[in-house]
């Protein structure tokens, strides 16, 4: 029993290595100009960007009567508050030194202080959790329109140890929670539906 526990924590400490030095080596490489633009267009992906995005969803589909636009606006929106207030808890919960600040400081990761500074907020990426809630929530309600989003949620993953923001594991977390958020909300949607249409029923009764 033991040795199965100690090649466990051998593989769990190469992995850890393996992360922060891929991590740091990508960071320190020198961005091209496809890099430098998918940079910027990964910053789509943080808060404000992604509630405009769920919100035009919402009032579009209001606007044009289109129940499955106005559902995936709404299923959008929520998984996207869920994704956000998960990855809020853990990044206050953990300090982790962003690549950044780590390949001059050094690595480190302990319980967080509640401590506001940016740099050491680096595990779970919310870039990441809000990108994958966004899209999956999309595909939920059409796999041919959440499939495009689907592979920017990737190339938004792909982006944030390459411009120094998050670890790969930091990245595997914040699409984790994501995925998570987007099912936890169509669960609560659906339940809400069926609450609503059972009300209806028995009052048209």
């Amino acid at each position: 029993m033991a040795k199965p526990k100690k090649a466990a924590k051998r593989a769990a400490k190469a992995a850890k290595r393996a992360d922060i030095e891929q991590t740091h080596r990508a960071t320190t490489h020198p961005d091209g100009p496809v890099a430098q633009v998918a940079g910027k267009a990964s910053e789509l992906a943080d808060q404000p960007p992604l509630i405009a995005i769920c919100a035009a969803t919402i009032l579009l589909g209001a606007t044009m009567r289109r129940p499955a636009v106005l559902r995936s606006g709404v299923r959008m929106l929520a998984s996207h508050l869920l994704a956000t207030a998960a990855k809020s808890v853990l990044k206050a919960s953990i300090d982790r030194t962003r690549p950044a600040r780590a390949v001059k400081e050094g690595h480190r990761i302990e319980k967080g202080t509640g401590a506001k500074d940016s740099s050491l907020n680096s595990f779970p990426s919310g870039h990441t959790a809000g990108a994958v809630a966004v899209a999956q929530a999309v595909a939920t309600e059409s796999t041919a329109a959440g499939l495009p989003l689907q592979v920017a949620a990737l190339g938004v993953a792909a982006m944030q140890p390459v411009r120094g923001k998050h670890y790969m594991s930091d990245v595997l977390a914040g699409a984790a929670i994501g995925w998570v958020a987007e099912r936890i909300a169509h669960a609560g949607l659906r339940a809400g539906e069926a609450g609503l249409k059972a009300g209806i029923a028995r009052w048209k009764a």
